[in-house]
């Protein structure tokens, strides 16, 4: 318990300064100006649109159907409006939780004991963490994060009160709800149920790749295959419920978001996708850059064979392959102990338990600072015995950084980002889970005590500078300015535009200006950063520069509603009443579909139509529209 409560006040205590922080990037989109955090709209909205307010159904939806934490905003709005105090405050307070709950399943792993603690500290102070403790909308994965490990937390139970009792079953159905609440969180929670299934058959009934389909073919365990089949067709459940609800549609996503996605080259796209998680497992094990935002070209393209790069993903899967053969490998079924022959070293031999190796090692130590440190202060040899063996605790740990992070892969469908940092939330836990059990294996397998101190004080370490590092990181996250400026050196494109709308609101007109400049110097056919020139240029009445950029947008994005509305308004200022006409009846036709921002799409329509009836009444012409009148019920055309 004390390791809990240690780990969590040290995930509390890293994050109390964002408690002033501002919101920042999209945050303004999720809570701002999303409408069903509002009172006046009925609750059950959120029940059928997505993370962002728009209709999941919808062609342009982002298809991100997380309505407990989209509830959870409208909790907080409800009792502290627009306030960002009170949403980072309950951020915070859910990280503390999940740092808490991440100690608890460690210890069932690791024994009650100092690495326990590493592997609780080395969570609560990663630094992959600040994007969605600091940032309210990672929010859905501190959320998802939380269920994840109830779920796994009840199953666990499950698997050590195995029996066809009604606690027994209770477990497992504890395990099935927090999964679904896990998934309505965020996508990604619903993989802990295959989390799940490779703990009950790795490190709790602790067999091999070789006795898996012996055991379902002769049905050795009819309980653990039941488990597993109703774990199966949970999950199938809820992920086909989850493609039903929102309408059997991937969602669509645009070229800047997942440049390798919309590459031509099928070599690019393969020499890419298969490169980013080994990005990703860098920015775990050493997060020394960190961007609020990976996409356009913050990773560029693999284009050939002979990039360098590819030699990290060659060494990234090569390390995994060993790992993978270390913790899955299958050792000669029977061996003997004191002339008695043993499964696994599991059974008794002349009334003594028969250990694996490093079991006799840690047996052998005597009761000193580095024995309790090794095996946490216990003084029964038969309880260390109870505990997974390194190669279990290797194979649940790959599962715990892989299986959650697949659907960021590519591999099934296309995701609308290059790299998300939030979305390291989840597999963090088997990355520290990892290097716990990689050091305290070492630890270990040393003689000297010198050398057993160097692994235990550098492990130590590692921990210190992950906090100063996440302490740093926190500062960025404090305005939006600063977190601009501090993505400027990854994403150029993207950080100079956000900036250059910072500086325009603090009205420092010729600094916001240059800052669009130099995101068009990085991407010249960015329409948002045209139009957001345009119209830094119309508001300071440099019409025919606004028009030229408001053009330029429109030749990018066509259906930029946005754009045309000031090309007419500037137009039908300057005389051009006929262009201006052509302009605003061009912007009443363009469709919603496929669009992001829907309501911010239908409010621009809305304007250029009344400004084309302005147009007309100024001209003296009341004839009725030719055509149908788009927001008009056909009862009334």
């Amino acid at each position: 318990m004390i390791a809990e409560l240690v780990s969590s006040a040290l995930g509390l205590a890293l994050y109390l300064n964002t408690l002033s922080a501002d919101f920042c990037y999209d945050d303004s989109r999720a809570i701002k100006t999303n409408q069903d955090l509002l009172p006046e709209t009925p609750w059950t909205h959120i029940f059928y649109n997505d993370f962002w307010g728009t209709l999941l159904t919808h062609s342009g939806s982002h298809k991100s159907y997380r309505p407990l934490c989209t509830l959870s905003f409208r909790l907080n709005h409800a009792i502290g409006g627009l306030n960002p105090w009170s949403y980072h405050l309950v951020n915070v307070l859910l990280h503390a939780a999940v740092t808490g709950l991440f100690t608890s399943f460690s210890k069932i792993l690791l024994g009650d004991g100092y690495w326990t603690f590493m592997a609780g500290l080395m969570f609560a102070s990663h630094p992959i963490h600040t994007e969605a403790v600091a940032g309210i909308v990672g929010r859905a994965d501190v959320g998802a994060s939380l269920f994840f490990l109830l779920s796994l937390l009840c199953y666990t139970k499950h698997c050590s009160t195995r029996g066809y009792s009604a606690r027994t079953w209770g477990w497992f159905l504890g395990t099935g709800l927090c999964a679904g609440c896990s998934m309505l969180w965020k996508e990604q929670g619903v993989t802990v149920l295959a989390v799940s299934a490779v703990y009950d058959v790795f490190v709790f009934h602790r067999l091999k790749m070789k006795q898996i389909l012996p055991t379902i073919y002769k049905r050795k365990n009819l309980s653990l295959c039941l488990s597993i089949s109703l774990l199966t067709f949970w999950g199938t459940s809820l992920l086909g419920a989850r493609l039903y609800w929102m309408g059997n549609k991937p969602p669509s996503f645009s070229n800047s978001d997942n440049p390798a996605a919309d590459s031509e080259s099928l070599l690019a796209r393969t020499l890419t996708f298969f490169y980013l998680p080994t990005k990703n497992l860098w920015l775990l094990l050493c997060p020394d850059t960190l961007s609020f935002d990976w996409s356009m070209d913050a990773v560029p393209l693999l284009k050939t064979t002979c990039d360098w790069r590819n030699l990290h993903t060659v060494a990234f899967y090569t390390g995994l392959l060993i790992l993978a053969y270390y913790g899955l490998k299958s050792p000669s079924v029977e061996r003997e102990c004191n002339g008695k022959a043993v499964t696994n070293g599991r059974q008794n031999a002349n009334g003594h338990s028969c250990h694996s190796d490093t079991e006799y090692r840690n047996s052998e130590l005597k009761p000193s600072f580095a024995s309790k440190v090794e095996n946490g202060i216990k003084n029964n040899a038969s309880q260390r015995t109870q505990l997974p063996s390194t190669e279990n605790i290797v194979v649940l740990s790959l599962s715990l950084l892989i299986i959650p992070f697949v659907p960021a892969t590519n591999l099934f469908f296309y995701v609308g980002f290059v790299i998300a940092e939030r979305v390291l939330y989840i597999p963090s836990m088997g990355f520290c889970l990892l290097i716990t059990v990689g050091a305290r294996a070492l630890y270990v397998k040393v003689q000297k005590r010198f050398l057993k101190s160097l692994i235990f004080y550098a492990t130590a370490m590692l921990i210190v500078f992950y906090g100063l590092k996440t302490a740093i990181r926190n500062g960025d996250w404090q305005n939006e300015e600063m977190l601009y400026r501090s993505g400027i050196k990854v994403n150029p494109a993207k950080a100079w535009g956000n900036l250059g709308n910072v500086l325009k609101s603090q009205s420092k007109i010729s600094e916001a200006e240059s800052a669009y400049r130099n995101a068009l110097y990085y991407r010249s056919n960015m329409a948002d950063m045209l139009y957001n020139l345009g119209l830094l240029l119309q508001e300071n009445s440099r019409f025919a520069e606004a028009l030229h950029y408001y053009k330029l947008a429109i030749g990018s994005r066509p259906t930029l509603a946005s754009a045309y509305l000031n090309t007419g308004i500037i137009l039908m200022n300057q005389g051009k009443t006929e262009e201006a006409r052509r302009t605003f009846f061009k912007c009443s036709e363009i469709p919603d579909e496929n669009l992001k921002d829907p309501h911010a799409h239908k409010s621009s329509v809305t304007s250029c139509l009344y400004n084309l009836g302005k147009l007309y009444h100024e001209q003296g012409r009341y004839e009725v529209w030719p055509g149908p009148c788009p927001f008009v019920s056909p009862l009334f055309q």
